[in-house]
């Protein structure tokens, strides 16, 4: 258990990850973005993310804004009998939709939402040992159309990265309650 906490946080940190010709939402709109969401979905190439994603389960990642713009994320990820909890803080970029995290050399942006059911978040790591690319689908609700997912799936291509790279996480209610 020991083990797997550090493993945990750094497969999460690889999953929060943003290249200069991926696409943001246009317009984006903070207000209507701000709130609870569910990752139901992830793709990415981290390594640490790839030898965990099989037994991973859907968290709850809870956005809010700073005054400034910033964006504030607050994620509960169902880790065995616990729920572990992470905190973020993430620069505006000066694009809307578009957040940054320097000391990390992050980039995070939200490439498409409709507000109320879905988002697709893009994310890339600059990491010297090992850079790495990302792909989170959110919703509102834990339950994914097939439309919805067959869409995400597509893009996975798109971004640099392969479909035996993706987890559709399985619902999990263990950590509804840890959120607040």
């Amino acid at each position: 258990m020991t083990v797997a906490l550090p493993g945990l946080a750094l497969a999460l940190l690889c999953l929060l990850q943003v290249g200069a010709k991926v696409p943001v939402q246009p317009d984006f709109d903070a207000d209507k973005f701000a709130g609870m969401w569910y990752v139901t979905a992830a793709a990415s190439n981290c390594s640490i993310f790839l030898k965990m994603k099989d037994g991973m389960k859907s968290s709850i990642t809870t956005i809010s804004f700073t005054p400034e713009g910033d964006l504030a994320m607050k994620l509960v990820w169902p880790l065995l009998d616990q729920c572990q909890k992470f905190e973020l803080l993430l620069q505006q970029s000066g694009q809307a939709g578009r957040y940054t995290a320097d000391q990390e050399k992050r980039d995070v942006l939200v490439m498409e939402t409709d507000y109320s059911h879905y988002a697709i978040v893009h994310e890339v790591h600059q990491s010297e040992t090992e850079p790495s690319t990302a792909l989170q689908l959110l919703t509102r609700a834990q339950d994914v159309s097939p439309q919805l997912l067959q869409k995400f799936t597509e893009l996975i291509p798109t971004m640099g990265l392969t479909k035996d790279m993706l987890a559709i996480l399985p619902k999990s209610d263990q950590c509804t309650k840890a959120i607040s």
